[in-house]
């Protein structure tokens, strides 16, 4: 993932160049040191962090199917790979 901030929140992206993908959740600094988890959308709410690394495990929990390391262009570009792409079977053994 590709993380960049804006207003103090911090965002993760699929990919590289803006206009970066908003389709995981986003953290934002909270009262007292804590965080709080919201997103993809701004009007969903995941929860309360105490930690950052709670706030970061939050995020991993609820990533997009397939999800994996930050692709390397625009977000029409990924679109284009992933459709491309076939997506990997589920282990059925």
């Amino acid at each position: 993932m590709f993380p960049w901030t804006g207003m103090g929140e911090l965002h993760f992206s699929r990919c590289t160049e803006k206009r970066w993908t908003w389709d995981i959740p986003y953290i934002q600094p909270a009262a007292e040191g804590t965080y709080w988890v919201s997103g993809p959308l701004r009007t969903e709410t995941v929860g309360p962090a105490a930690t950052a690394q709670e706030a970061i495990a939050m995020v991993i929990g609820r990533l997009p199917a397939h999800c994996g390391p930050a692709f390397v262009g625009t977000p029409e570009e990924l679109a284009a790979h992933e459709a491309a792409t076939p997506n990997p079977q589920p282990d059925r053994g």
